[in-house]
């Protein structure tokens, strides 16, 4: 079983009523709910945290080192400077996917930058919350493609 801390960042708490014509009208209990239940088909489990709060992140990306296999994160307006949330996942050498709601790059230019990206085994954004599923479903594959050469 594949164990995965899938993190929330900044405003993401808001979801459902936050420009719902970008971010959709699902909370994030709900996003959290579907999530979960593709983990239980899967058979993987999903350790969730939002915090608005860069340092809470980085902790949380520290401790996954202790015991999960990867990362799926959605950093929020943290993407754009965050980099000791970068310098954490490069430092702890986890696998990890950044993943956003909506399609960043047909949004303002500043969005079009991305600091954690290039840590990270790739980017996936615009499918609103299966954009966080298609995160998952790439991380699970690179993990058992990595798995079944022998490496771990």
């Amino acid at each position: 079983m594949w164990h995965i801390q899938v993190i929330h960042g900044p405003n993401l708490n808001l979801l459902g009523q936050r420009e719902p014509e970008v971010y959709g009208r699902l909370t994030l209990a709900e996003l959290d709910e579907r999530l979960q239940a593709y983990a239980r088909e899967a058979g993987i489990e999903l350790h969730i945290l939002q915090s608005n709060h860069e340092g809470a992140i980085v902790d949380a990306v520290q401790q996954a080192a202790g015991w999960a296999d990867g990362v799926v994160i959605n950093p929020g307006a943290y993407t754009h400077y965050a980099y000791a949330i970068r310098d954490a996942i490069r430092g702890v050498g986890l696998p990890a996917v950044e993943v956003h709601l909506s399609n960043v790059y047909a949004r303002e230019p500043f969005r079009h930058t991305s600091v954690i990206a290039p840590v990270c085994l790739g980017q996936i954004s615009g499918f609103g919350w299966h954009s966080y599923q298609l995160g998952l479903e790439a991380l699970i594959a690179w993990l058992e493609a990595k798995s079944s050469s022998g490496i771990r």
